[in-house]
């Protein structure tokens, strides 16, 4: 899994940090709510485990922004406030799942692997996914824009799909060669910008508005 840790107190950083990274998890860490947010809006993760406490935007803030901007990445909330009313309010933030202080690392993980499930279930019954005038069907590997039938390769559709789930976020071609190439891929290659030209014929030219867009240093984005 890719996760990110949102906390501000350093040893018990550290401690989350190994113990997810020896599971072979990917890791990334914020001190902040400001670094998280911005983190969250420009790289993607399975889950994110955020402290309630933070030193300027607070955990409870960070979850109604991200659904707020229809940001529906899965959030556990860490916290020394073990009241119901507060687990209350964090849930109807938009959080997932909840976890007092002082918890046991294994318990953690547990439940951050059963979100990580449950998101995955959840994007599986997805067979459709809408993007302005964009259809595209998970299962019958097919895509319509503004009603006419668009023939990609099994390439161009896995490259299209993961952009499409990702609608209205960056990804990295690093991302991008993780989830549609094979990971062990040769990182300096640039099939990912082959493969976007290849989309972009396709999906952009022969119509008005341009759906795929280059972020300069960044990546690629799919958006209306």
């Amino acid at each position: 899994m890719k996760l990110l840790i949102v906390e501000d107190e350093p040893n018990l950083l550290s401690i989350l940090r190994k113990g997810f990274a020896e599971n072979n998890n990917e890791v990334s860490v914020a001190l902040d709510g400001k670094t998280a947010l911005e983190m969250i809006n420009n790289y993607n993760f399975d889950v994110v485990i955020l402290d309630v406490m933070l030193p300027d935007i607070n955990g409870i803030e960070i979850c109604r922004r991200l659904r707020a901007s229809k940001n529906f990445v899965p959030v556990l909330l860490l916290t020394a406030l073990g009241t119901s009313e507060n687990i209350v309010t964090g849930l109807n933030a938009g959080a997932d799942d909840y976890l007092v202080k002082p918890f046991k690392f294994g318990e953690l993980d547990a439940r951050v692997n059963a979100l990580n499930r449950r998101a995955n279930q959840d994007t599986e019954k997805v067979d459709t996914i809408v993007i302005s005038d964009l259809e595209i069907n998970s299962k019958a590997k097919s895509v319509k824009r503004d009603g006419e039938s668009i023939i990609l390769t099994a390439k161009e559709f896995k490259l299209l799909y993961y952009l499409a789930k990702n609608t209205g976020r960056i990804v990295s071609r690093d991302q991008i060669l993780d989830n549609v190439w094979d990971i062990n891929f040769d990182m300096n290659t640039n099939v990912v910008d082959v493969y976007i030209t290849y989309l972009r014929k396709k999906i952009d030219k022969p119509f008005k508005t341009k759906l795929i867009h280059t972020m300069k240093g960044l990546g690629y984005i799919l958006k209306p």
